[in-house]
């Protein structure tokens, strides 16, 4: 019996997750990545293997938030470049995270910024 860290168990519900999600050009994939300090998020068209917008928490506007305004800002944020880039839906890859905290934040976020998730 092998023992796994808790990365390891959050990889292999990454890749099982990964298995059934993809983006496309109309409707790409948001890829979700939590730190202890912030998270990071982008569009990702997995047809092409192309960004096509990205955010981060240290962007100036979310560097000093509190992680849970940070998250659903960082979504609000997404969704306005998405939008920019003209995506009206996409869909949501949580990377293995439960849906829940600053993932759910950053998705609701993401909903209240216009697109459809």
């Amino acid at each position: 019996m092998s023992i796994k860290t808790p990365e390891q168990r959050r990889l292999k519900r990454r890749r099982r997750v990964r298995a059934k999600v993809t983006g496309t050009a109309e409707r790409p994939r948001i890829s979700v990545r939590r730190s202890n300090r912030g998270i990071f998020a982008q569009l990702v068209d997995d047809l092409t293997g192309t960004t096509i917008a990205a955010v981060q928490w240290t962007e100036p506007e979310l560097r000093e938030l509190a992680k849970g305004e940070q998250s659903a800002k960082a979504g609000e944020l997404l969704a306005q470049r998405a939008k920019a880039a003209g995506v009206e839906s996409a869909v949501f890859d949580r990377g293995g995270y439960q849906y829940h905290g600053r993932v759910k934040a950053f998705a609701d976020g993401v909903r209240e910024g216009g697109l459809t998730v």
